[in-house]
């Protein structure tokens, strides 16, 4: 399969270097650390690995796979060990989603670099890529899986074992056919093209086919007045179908010929439904088109729980990693829990447990490099201290030190504000979120008064020496935080004054009542409810919670008794407007599919505007018993066709999915509900497609264009399609991938839905998967 993807892959001595191989140390822990023979394939997009040269190989990820490569300093793990393990010669391997990172250690700093660079080279290529290019190396992929002898040919033999690993049960004759249609060679084995036209015959979907010569003439091509008119009457493209109908020719077309022609092939028409103009996610919602300039709490802000974990509660991994994958995910609220540390520095871990534990610095100086690589918008640290007086004034010290300019310690103008700054005007600003000695007001008069004792001193620097200890005494005295270093003396403060300090707009209280909180808090002081309290308040007074977090933020966090890091619905507290709903991110799952949906929209900035009901402190509106003014509306999804499944890892019997799609909508009680299509036997590959699913009255949610005219609850998220795999014999089996939109953000037409796998990694639409209509 080299031949798909030659003359575009990037020419470089260290490809050739690493398609040789090179013997590295793979290291799991500070006591798993074995010797492995890593070699990139010819075809320059996989990389296998063995127990040494020679031996056998098996694959180990594919550079699709692949988001980043860091140096070896930059590894958390090989850091521990750098004095076993020169730093210099070791690398990291990170993948997109939740796959673990790779380390590796290479027996010279000069392999090392080989590595680094054309791992680097092959991802900036693959980012790169076009929709046929990504065609090309997924089906490469899929060869170099079925080529078991590695021979560069695939046998009929090696293809029923590509069938089972591609999920297809197929009629063993019916296969050998397509087969022998596919070797033109007559070789008995399938090369390069022939295995692509192979592919073809087998995932052919007549109801595309069928979509495509409703508008053909000829059943062979789209003219551009018959792909105009699919553009109008299919995907609601209006007067722009004209000029957007040469756009999508020339960037999806394959063949030159048809580019001259201005038309549209079959294969023109797959590349253009699989693509990003044809994803049904609006293309409008993708970058930052919200209002930006309103108070933060008017905003739901993408949050993390226990960041700083990578597994469960109690005797899971900590690590800095997990704020690089947060922060990288769009997560703009991060927690930090600080203890008492050996040495005077402070620790990050979950106390109390048996979780490993890391530097506070180390977290902040994550922090730091990764806040800002994905959003500009502000970060929140949500610091749950438990340290000593001493180990705060650490922690103060390195915010401080660490963070510099990006850490906000003191108001944006230095004047009282009267209600909260912007994302706006917080941009690449971090905030620190905890407990304050003080109100903001005493902080600032305390400024202003030490601002006019230094105006006093230097306008006197040139007195006599006496005359000067005079007015240094005078201004101690004048001087609240002299005071208090007095009163230190015979009892320090639990809190450090330093660390209180660096709290501006984010002071959290405890609460006790809504009204207690109306008569004594401010709209900078901040309040945290269990899952367990919040949905009590939401059922006892849900009314008075939405006023409450139009005017205050609130934070809410997963239950202590999750200690398998799970996670709750974080719809339902969106739907009372709270703004911090914490998620475990490291944990993937339907809660985490909905918040990472939510918040796939405005940029995935990790701010959502709030819709005005829920910013509106005299709001009527009630989450448990919602009233609408607007006209109920239908949803009509059909499912045109589904293919390419991912196959689960699991025994013979289930070996072959039986798939099916199930659509669920979520939002205020009364819209939520949930219809699935019958399932198809025994085929993830070219199963799915023909059936329709259709609610009436739905009110929440109204799907397209209206949505912006007399969108009611634009919290509620229109739908979460999942692929889900059936046996009559065993039951239901885990999701097997799905995807997730807002309703405002879907388009109303035919279009194909961006899924995800069990690990929270977008899959790469290579044919069409079940494309809703709406």
């Amino acid at each position: 399969m080299a031949s798909l993807m030659q003359g575009r892959l990037p020419i470089s001595e260290d490809l050739l270097l690493m398609q040789k191989g090179t013997l590295m140390r793979k290291v799991r822990s500070k006591s798993w650390k074995k010797l492995r023979y890593f070699r990139l394939q010819d075809d320059g997009m996989t990389v296998w690995h063995a127990r040494q040269a020679g031996s056998t190989a098996k694959p180990t990820f594919s550079i699709s796979d692949v988001e980043s490569v860091r140096e070896g300093q930059e590894s958390e793990l090989l850091r521990s060990l750098a004095e076993e393990l020169p730093l210099e010669q070791g690398f990291t391997i990170v993948f997109h989603g939740r796959r673990s990172n790779l380390d590796l250690v290479a027996n010279s700093a000069e392999e090392a670099k080989i590595w680094m660079q054309g791992l680097q080279l092959l991802v900036d290529f693959v980012t790169g890529m076009d929709q046929q290019e990504r065609l090309d190396q997924w089906l490469s992929d899929w060869f170099q899986r079925g080529d078991k002898n590695q021979d560069g040919r695939m046998s009929f033999h090696e293809v029923q074992r590509l069938l089972h690993l591609m999920n297809v049960k197929m009629d063993q004759e019916y296969a050998f056919q397509l087969f022998q249609a596919a070797d033109t060679s007559e070789s008995g084995t399938l090369e390069g093209e022939e295995f692509v036209e192979f592919y073809k015959a087998l995932t052919k979907r007549t109801e595309v086919q069928e979509l495509f010569e409703n508008f053909s003439a000829d059943g062979q091509k789209l003219t551009l007045l018959e792909f105009v008119d699919f553009l109008q009457e299919e995907q609601k493209e209006g007067e722009r179908a004209s000029d957007l109908a040469l756009e999508l020719i020339d960037r999806y077309e394959p063949s030159d010929s048809g580019k001259l022609r201005h038309v549209l092939s079959m294969d023109g028409f797959l590349n253009y439904l699989c693509s990003k103009d044809g994803d049904i996610f609006n293309p409008t919602c993708l970058p930052v088109y919200q209002d930006m300039t309103q108070p933060l709490n008017h905003y739901y802000i993408n949050s993390s729980h226990n960041t700083y974990l990578v597994g469960d509660q109690l005797y899971g991994h900590s690590s800095v990693e997990g704020y690089i994958r947060a922060l990288k995910r769009g997560c703009r609220c991060v927690e930090v829990d600080i203890w008492d540390g050996p040495n005077g520095e402070p620790i990050v871990y979950h106390g109390h447990t048996l979780t490993s534990r890391i530097p506070f610095k180390d977290v902040v100086a994550t922090v730091a490099q990764y806040a800002f690589q994905t959003s500009d918008y502000p970060v929140i640290l949500s610091l749950e201290n438990h340290c000593s007086w001493e180990q705060q004034q650490v922690m103060a010290y390195h915010l401080t030190e660490i963070l510099g300019e990006q850490l906000l310690s003191t108001t944006l103008d230095g004047l009282l504000p009267t209600q909260l700054p912007s994302p706006e005007e917080l941009r690449r600003k971090i905030l620190v979120k905890g407990k304050k000695l003080r109100t903001l007001e005493e902080d600032l008069e305390e400024e202003e008064e030490e601002e006019e004792l230094e105006c006093e001193l230097e306008t006197e620097q040139e007195a006599d020496t006496e005359l000067e200890a005079h007015l240094e005494s005078v201004s101690q005295e004048l001087s609240p935080r002299s005071k208090d270093k007095k009163k230190e003396k015979k009892s320090k403060p639990i809190l450090c004054p330093s660390l209180s300090a660096l709290v501006v707009y984010l002071k959290s209280v405890s609460f006790h009542s809504f009204t207690h909180s109306r008569e004594h808090y401010r709209f900078y002081e901040t309040s945290s409810f269990s899952e367990a309290k919040a949905r009590s308040l939401i059922k006892e007074a849900g009314n008075e919670f939405v006023q409450h977090n139009a005017w205050q933020l609130s934070r809410v966090y997963p239950s202590g008794l999750r200690t398998d890091s799970s996670n709750y619905n974080p719809q339902e507290l969106w739907n009372a407007g709270c703004q911090m709903v914490a998620m475990n991110v490291q944990t993937a799952g339907l809660e985490m599919d909905i918040c990472d949906g939510f918040f796939r929209q405005n940029g995935g900035c990790g701010y959502v505007l709030k819709p005005d009901f829920l910013r509106d402190a005299q709001s009527s509106f009630h989450p448990e018993r919602p009233i609408s003014p607007f006209k109920a509306q239908t949803l009509l999804i059909q499912i045109i066709s589904g293919q390419q499944l991912p196959k689960e890892d699991t025994s013979k019997e289930r070996s072959i999915v039986d798939p099916l799609v199930r659509v669920e909508i979520f939002g205020v009680r009364p819209d939520k509900s949930r219809q699935e299509t019958s399932y198809v036997e025994n085929n993830g590959e070219t199963g799915l497609g023909g059936a329709e699913l259709c609610w009436a009255g739905v009110r929440g949610v109204v799907v397209g264009v209206r949505w912006e005219e007399h969108g009611c609850f634009p919290t509620a998220l229109s739908a979460l399609v999942t692929w889900t795999n059936c046996s009559s014999a065993l039951g239901r089996n885990p999701l097997t991938c799905e995807m997730l939109i807002v309703g405002k953000i879907a388009r109303p037409q035919g279009d194909t839905p961006k899924a995800k796998n069990q690990q929270g990694h977008f899959l790469h639409s290579l044919s069409p998967l079940p494309c809703p209509r709406v």
